[in-house]
């Protein structure tokens, strides 16, 4: 399994500002965690909310957890919304099932770490995720059947 560095995690917020620089979204935070949960890197634009921070981290943190992208735990909170009750109560609150939580997993499919993105419409969100971890060289897996 390849480790997710100090660079990766720069490169793929860089790229993800960049991203979201040209398609003109509002302020965002990026976060960059580690297979283990620990936070690589962190960057929050100018502007960007004052919670954008923990959410992003949640995103990230819950696509890790469950070993799925946040766009599937989002689905599966919809549907399972007892299950997603507890996860909140065991997790202290951190898992946040809404899209703009990604994977990153290398070549093999093993996971290196996760992006979580706040600060615009989760979709946007996740887009800026997902470019970032290509521009890096990394798999991005969302949750969504084919995405990684």
């Amino acid at each position: 399994m390849a480790t997710l560095t100090l660079d990766d995690a720069s490169r793929i917020i860089e790229a993800g500002l960049q991203k979201a620089g040209e398609v003109g979204l509002k302020p965002l935070t990026i976060a960059v965690l580690d297979a283990g949960g620990h936070l690589v890197a962190l960057q929050r634009q100018d502007r960007s909310g004052i919670l954008r921070p923990d959410i992003a981290q949640g995103k990230a943190w819950g696509a890790l957890g469950m070993g799925l992208g946040s766009r599937a735990l989002a689905k599966r909170a919809e549907t399972a919304p007892a299950f997603f009750a507890a996860l909140s109560s065991v997790s202290q609150g951190r898992i946040v099932p809404v899209p703009g939580g990604v994977l990153i997993r290398d070549p093999d499919g093993d996971i290196a770490g996760a992006v979580g993105v706040s600060g615009d419409l989760p979709d946007n969100d996740e887009a800026c995720a997902v470019y970032g971890i290509e521009q890096a060289r990394w798999v991005a897996d969302t949750g969504e059947a084919g995405s990684h």
